[in-house]
């Protein structure tokens, strides 16, 4: 089973995240900031990294930054969700290192979607 990290501060948006994974077949790690994600990374490098792009304690492009510069680094693939619909904001993410964004809210289908696309 393919395991999957959704970084969220939110409790509520990483339980619906959790949901649809698991209906994906993934395996699923939490974390609530950047610094933990980099933690759990270090302990078992995912798949997939769901990423809040409004992280408390590390910003969402340091922690791509710090990951993609680690070890196994570059290996994840990683897509973050955002309410963000800044052309600018989305290139800057891209361009540290994230794979692709989705924009919240979200829901399975999109999600499906999206993983089909990157997928391709």
């Amino acid at each position: 089973m393919k395991n999957c990290l959704v970084v969220d501060d939110s409790r509520v948006m990483r339980t619906v995240a959790r949901r649809i994974f698991e209906e994906l077949q993934f395996a699923i790690g939490e974390a609530e900031d950047g610094m933990g994600a980099l933690d759990a990374c270090r302990e078992k490098m995912p798949v997939l990294i769901f990423l809040d792009w409004d992280l408390p304690s590390m910003p969402a492009v340091e922690f791509v930054k710090s990951l993609r510069g680690q070890q196994n680094g570059k290996q994840p693939v990683i897509l973050f969700a955002t309410t963000e619909n800044d052309a600018g904001e989305i290139a800057h993410a891209l361009a540290a290192g994230a794979n692709d964004f989705i924009m919240k809210p979200f829901d399975r289908a999109s999600l499906r979607a999206k993983l089909a696309e990157i997928a391709a």
